[in-house]
């Protein structure tokens, strides 16, 4: 579910205040996407929204978050819109999320 070897790479590019302010950042904005689809999802935003949420993904480590973003996107992209489980996009992020932050508190407190 989550890439922690990328989580590594991001941490060592751009030491831990760089990363805490990236994982604010990314949590803030993609939460606001991922809120509008939840509860206004648009079929003709689909696949910008998606392209969005799936580099913030991949550049976190949300590994699985992303390619069902890059999923969708395509998708999107082929006028197959209806076809996109926004509910599965949708929960896939915040259980990405739960499992992000628990591993963070897991190495946090291992340090």
């Amino acid at each position: 579910m989550i890439d922690w070897s990328r989580v590594d790479d991001l941490q060592a590019e751009i030491g831990m205040d760089g990363f805490n302010e990236v994982v604010e950042l990314f949590l803030d904005e993609v939460e606001d996407v991922v809120m509008r689809l939840r509860s206004s999802p648009d079929p003709a935003k689909y696949e910008a929204d998606l392209h969005f949420l799936k580099g913030g993904a991949w550049n976190l480590g949300f590994a699985d978050f992303g390619t069902l973003c890059q999923d969708g996107e395509r998708r999107a992209a082929s006028g197959r819109g209806a076809e996109i489980d926004i509910a599965q996009v949708v929960d896939s992020y915040f259980s990405s999320k739960a499992s992000f932050m628990a591993g963070l508190a897991k190495r946090e407190s291992a340090a």
